[in-house]
């Protein structure tokens, strides 16, 4: 006769004996269900970070039980999106990382650094020495206020290369590419980029979308138009042309003259001995049709605080040293020069020299814009070229 603690023991191995495979498979198929239900019911473990990243084992915790058991609603397709979000949140973080002190944009070509790395594009970076030059103080770094000049700030390629991968929005379709292609999509390949015509030199006004140049062309009226309203079209294209034709004419005509002499100059930065200490360049003297002369460059027609306004501009005079007994016409214009990467524009002025007029009025540098002038002023030194024509008579 057995006890109860035998009897037991016997009936369940006789009953797994005699149950064959499927009492197995049974026991197996309730201990899968009870830790999947397990897995599901457990509460997940988030370890929040300062700057806001999701953790990765939250990640894998939520989308694994899809991918164990072959199954796609459990969170299986969940692990692309928050791939590509933490991609996009790490794309936004740089961007706010590499963008320029001062502008908080992202610099589009040379970045510069101060001794501590702040960063600053090219623009901002000869605007602040630009405006410490005009009130004859150190430019500072705008985050740190460590003195900075051209001499001790370093470009970062490295920032350079790293910008010219980020993604930036195409201003006419708001798609994004990499920064270094962005410039030929928008000038060559953006269906949304605004055209001309093609018939606008024959006084076609419309201007739109890429995309619909081939359409408006097809119903264009111009290509038909009368001969008159073609030639009133082609006048002010022509006036244009002959503005431009009649400078180079100029030129070459100057050319032809007996006494040319053209000097390489240096502007260097000079302060006024008024009470409010005023900017201006001044190049030392130099030779020319036996005569001594002096070029002088001030800033915004002697603006009281020309640091306070954004359109900065140049204007120059020539400055006769030498007394002379008759006068002396000059025609003169001032170009780039050898020795330096001035932006100008050809522009003849003319001045009659005479015993009791020794300088000329001051004329604007025909520069391209601010921007140059900002450069310009940046520098220790501005260099140029001085071509002068003596008119005989």
């Amino acid at each position: 006769m057995m006890s109860d603690g035998e009897s037991s023991t016997g009936q369940s191995t006789t009953a797994v004996e005699t149950g064959g495979q499927s009492a197995v498979d049974n026991v197996l198929l309730t201990a899968s269900a009870a830790t999947v239900m397990a897995i599901d019911e457990q509460p997940t473990v988030a370890i929040t970070k300062d700057d806001g990243e999701p953790n990765p084992k939250k990640a894998k915790l939520s989308g694994g039980v899809g991918e164990v058991f072959g199954r796609g609603g459990v969170g299986g397709g969940g692990g692309c999106g928050d791939k590509q979000t933490a991609l996009d949140k790490l794309e936004h973080r740089l961007g706010g990382i590499l963008c320029c002190a001062v502008c908080l944009d992202l610099p589009r070509s040379a970045i510069y650094q101060c001794t501590n790395g702040h960063l600053m594009c090219a623009g901002c970076f000869a605007h602040l020495l630009a405006d410490a030059r005009l009130r004859d103080e150190m430019a500072t770094c705008p985050n740190c206020r460590v003195d900075i000049a051209k001499n001790t700030a370093t470009r970062n390629l490295a920032v350079e290369k790293a910008v010219s991968e980020l993604p930036a929005e195409c201003q006419f379709c708001a798609k994004e590419f990499p920064r270094n292609t962005l410039h030929h999509h928008e000038q060559k390949l953006c269906a949304e980029r605004p055209v001309k015509c093609g018939y606008n030199k024959i006084g076609c006004p419309w201007r739109g979308p890429s995309h619909e140049l081939s359409e408006h062309e097809n119903v264009c009226p111009h290509p038909s138009a009368s001969g008159k309203d073609v030639m009133l079209a082609l006048e002010a294209t022509d006036q244009k042309f002959q503005e431009e034709k009649l400078l180079y004419d100029t030129i070459f005509d100057l050319m032809s003259f007996e006494k040319i002499t053209f000097t390489d100059l240096q502007l260097k930065p000079y302060r006024t001995e008024e009470f409010v200490h005023k900017l201006y360049y001044e190049t030392a003297r130099f030779s020319a049709f036996n005569s001594q002369w002096v070029m002088k460059t001030r800033i915004n027609n002697m603006q009281r605080d020309p640091a306070l306004s954004v359109d900065r501009h140049m204007s120059y005079q020539l400055i006769l040293k030498t007394k002379i007994a008759t006068p002396m016409s000059v025609h003169y214009l001032v170009v780039k020069g050898p020795f330096g990467d001035m932006k100008v524009n050809p522009k003849i002025f003319k001045f009659e020299f005479t015993e009791n007029e020794t300088e000329t009025q001051f004329v604007t540098l025909p520069l391209p814009d601010s921007a140059e002038c900002n450069r310009l002023l940046a520098a220790k030194t501005i260099n140029l070229r001085l071509i002068m024509f003596l008119v005989s008579k």
